[in-house]
Formats: structure tokens, sequence, C-alpha cells
């Protein structure tokens, strides 16, 4: 009998432990939010550094501003999120899982900055959203013709409306904050937003990193559902890395 209890007891501590485990892969797998972190100045500012190190560069901060600037996507790869990209970052309520981080993006940026009398006076700059990847190719795929409807309305675009001063200590390759205010074209409406901006040059080519807050129905766009998305929240944001080169 006491041999009974003691198999008894050991069963029903090895279930234990299965259970435990199997609840984390269930977490690992299903649950935890492992979305990428949102770019930071200080990881581009990095990639640019490591850049201008690299053989046949040379070694000057930050340099003369002014000049017709290109965006560059030579600088930093898109697989680990070094190089230039733009997209969106959105909650979502999962069934069985609960809330998600949903995060999309794409290495396809075109565009041009200019910078005169130490003001930006000009940005143009143009995102592909039908290349959009995030960590699930049934969300990319429904965005396509839902949502973001991308295949009616493949680019977004930004174009700044008010110029404005070059931050202080920009030009010395110091890292800087300011706010740009521009036009933001998604899914065919246009809105005037403001973006917090963090910036630094280094060897003639330039980080700019930024975000801003996104209401997608100001915008046309009816947050899509499904089986096993519950709800997405109607706030959320377009983020940005690009690396501009002087020409």
């Amino acid at each position: 009998m006491a041999r009974s209890r003691r198999t008894l007891g050991l069963l029903a501590g090895a279930a234990v432990v299965i259970l435990v485990v199997a609840g984390s892969g269930v977490w690992w797998f299903l649950i935890r939010d492992d979305a990428p972190e949102a770019a930071n100045i200080e990881a581009a500012g990095e990639t640019l550094d490591q850049q201008s190190e690299s053989p046949g560069s040379s070694s000057q901060a930050g340099g003369d501003v002014d000049g017709s600037w290109t965006v560059d996507t030579s600088v930093g790869t898109f697989e680990d999120f070094t190089g230039t990209w733009a997209g969106y970052r959105v909650e979502e309520e999962l069934a069985r899982v609960g809330s998600h981080t949903a995060v999309g993006r794409t290495p396809d940026v075109t565009g041009t900055m200019t910078v005169e009398g130490g003001q930006v006076t000009g940005v143009d700059v143009q995102v592909d959203l039908t290349t959009l990847k995030s960590d699930s190719g049934t969300r990319d795929g429904a965005l396509s013709s839902r949502g973001l409807e991308s295949e009616r309305f493949p680019t977004a675009t930004f174009t700044l409306s008010q110029p404005l001063s070059v931050p202080q200590g920009v030009a010395d390759g110091q890292q800087a904050s300011t706010r740009a205010t521009g036009e933001l074209t998604i899914h065919g409406v246009t809105k005037e937003v403001t973006v917090d901006i963090d910036t630094k040059l280094s060897n003639g080519k330039a980080a700019v990193v930024g975000n801003a807050p996104l209401k997608l129905t100001d915008f046309g766009i009816e947050p899509p559902t499904g089986f096993s998305v519950l709800s997405i929240k109607d706030e959320g944001a377009f983020e940005f890395q690009i690396f501009f080169a002087k020409q």
C-alpha cells in the first residue's frame, strides 16, 4: 500500500512537471509577444558609425548638412532591421492567445530630403505597402485586400509641409531630436501629422528614426478581424528608420 501511495505521488508529481513544461511551451510559441522593438537612434547611430569605420570610409563626424539627400538602402540590412525600413505597429486581440503586438515592415522606401541654410525645406518619401512583412503570412495576405488594401492603395507617402531647423549639434555628429509636420497619405487619404524624429549624421550619411500615432479610421481603414483575430485597436503607429546619403 505504501509503495502504491509513493507511486501515485510520483505520477502526480510527473504530471505537474509535464503540465508546467507544456504550459511554458504554449506561452513560448503562442502567447509571448516577441514583436521587434521600435527603432531607436542609438542603434541606428551605431550602424552608421560601423560603416564609417569600414575600409575606404572617412572618419568625419557630421559635416555640412546643406544639400540634396536621397534614401540610402546600402546601410545595414533589412533581415535584422539595421537598414532602412518603414511600417506599422498595432495592438490586436487573438483568440486563445490574448493581446499581441502586430508589427509589419518593408525595406522598399525611396525619397529625398533637401537642406538649405540650416533648414530642412523638403522631404518626400514613398513606401511600397505591397511588400510589408510581419510575423504572420496570413496577416500579410489579408492586408492586401482588407484593412490597408495594399492592392488598391500600394503606396504610402510623407511630404514635409513646414520647414524645420536642423537640430543643434547634428552637424558635429551628435544625436538630436526634433518634430516634423507633414502630409501623410495612406489608403488614399491624406492627413497632416506631426512626427517625432531623432537623427544623427556620420560620414555624409544621416540616420532618421521616427514614429507618430495613427488612428486607422481617420484614413478610412477598417481594422480587419477574422477567425483568429478578435479585434484590432483603432489607434496604432507608423514608424520608420531611414538612412539618407548626401549627393
